[in-house]
């Protein structure tokens, strides 16, 4: 898999020019590879293109694949950021996840972290049935007692067949309600709020120098290229995504095809796009750009979705750019998709 990841990397590079700025190691557990692995990697990239001097190379990882050596041996890489799933320091919240680590692993593996790497993003889930709101401030306390500078926090969501499924279609576990994660987001934006984050995209907090630079060029409409199996592109104008089974991958790879299907976004594909990130983050929906890059026709289909919603004062328009209040945040999503163009 690894010399298939390489050779990817490699067929992938013949039209790019632009140097990349971020190397990220996710979907799935990448922290599982061997740190030689990893390095083959990193040097893969940098031998087939152009790299910018201080590039964000970010591996995911979870407490438990975290050993002290391992966090070491990390640091002693190219590899500059951590992200961790913690998830919650509460062992009750852990077993119901069916998370592999527990409260004190996702301790001690941050104690640690903390010495060797600067650039650190946790994982926390709120909406979690059966906590209460002095639960979910403690969660945030302890995160914030450790000094990370970046906290990703994502509602609970049940996925089918799982085992937190499965606890709630026999009813050991109630299902999530909304009212309970509304609740919860907004005690994580004002506690993080107080304690110098800023919130700048609607799951992500980052303290000033610290957002993500490899997310944020998701937000911001920025090319990527994904490797790997499953793996997802985007290069302005085209979306790919990979081959999911591994054995297929392989395959495709060692015989010189990329294993990718290809879709050309249309004009209303991208107007929706920008929308749907825009209204997320801090940096908004410019009314310029909606004009300037898909014209009258759908800056006036705009203008008419929205004034429902800036009445509601959940959205509002400053400097021509249209963005959600602090009470329609945590609703952005709905938001933007009554923006939405189905078709024109």
């Amino acid at each position: 898999m690894v010399l298939a990841l390489a050779k990817e990397i490699e067929m992938r590079s013949h039209p790019i020019t632009e140097p990349i700025e971020t190397i990220y190691f996710g979907g799935g557990t990448p922290s599982i590879l061997e740190i030689s692995d990893l390095k083959f990697l990193i040097d893969s990239v940098y031998k087939n293109y152009k790299v910018v001097e201080n590039p964000e190379i970010t591996v995911e990882a979870n407490p438990d694949d975290l050993t002290e050596n391992r966090i070491i041996e990390l640091s002693k890489n190219k590899v500059n950021r951590l992200s961790i799933g913690i998830q919650s320091f509460f062992e009750d919240d852990l077993k119901m996840m069916n998370r592999a680590h527990n409260s004190e692993e996702a301790k001690k593996c941050l104690e640690t972290a903390t010495q060797y790497f600067d650039n650190i993003s946790i994982d926390l889930i709120y909406g979690i049935p059966e906590m209460s709101n002095e639960k979910w401030l403690e969660n945030i306390e302890i995160a914030l007692s450790f000094g990370v500078p970046h906290i990703s926090s994502y509602a609970l969501t049940v996925e089918p067949k799982t085992a937190l499924h499965s606890f709630i279609q026999k009813g050991i576990i109630p299902q999530p309600a909304d009212e309970v994660a509304q609740e919860h987001f907004h005690i994580l934006v004002d506690k993080l709020s107080e304690n110098g984050f800023i919130h700048y995209e609607l799951s992500n907090f980052g303290k000033e120098n610290y957002f993500s630079k490899n997310n944020s060029s998701y937000w911001l409409g920025k090319k990527y290229i994904g490797i790997g199996p499953s793996a997802h592109s985007y290069d302005g104008n085209n979306r790919g995504w990979n081959i999911s089974n591994n054995s297929l991958y392989i395959k495709s790879i060692q015989e010189n095809k990329l294993p990718i299907e290809m879709e050309t976004l249309t004009k209303t594909d991208r107007y929706n796009e920008y929308i749907m990130t825009g209204l997320r983050t801090i940096w908004g929906v410019s009314l310029d750009r909606i004009e300037e890059e898909f014209g009258k026709t759908y800056l006036d289909y705009l203008n008419q979705q929205a004034t429902k919603f800036i009445e509601d004062h959940l959205l509002f328009v400053d400097d021509n750019i249209l963005r959600t209040t602090k009470k329609g945040k945590f609703l952005s999503d709905g938001i933007a998709s009554d923006l939405f163009l189905l078709n024109l």
